[in-house]
């Protein structure tokens, strides 16, 4: 491959990283409301205080990370609660 088509394909592979890096917080589904304290690391929607973007929870379970659930579901879930502690 050329120098030049290795040099774009790096350019594209990092502008890519920096989108995904830089995604903001996952738009409410109507319908749904935050669970908190559920969310596997890196597999939140967002959070409260802690950090503010979709998939930066740095542990399983943040209790300020939160991910959208159905109405309802979250009160089911052990550990799960609507509101951030």
């Amino acid at each position: 491959m050329s120098p030049i088509k290795t040099g774009i394909l790096s350019a594209l592979a990092l502008s890519a990283f920096a989108a995904a890096a830089n995604a903001g917080p996952v738009p409410q589904p109507a319908g749904s409301e935050k669970c908190y304290g559920i969310a596997k690391a890196a597999k939140n929607d967002c959070a409260a205080g802690a950090h503010s973007c979709a998939g930066q929870a740095t542990k399983d379970m943040d209790k300020t990370s939160f991910v959208y659930l159905p109405k309802g579901a979250c009160a089911k879930i052990a550990g799960g609660s609507t509101k951030a502690m």
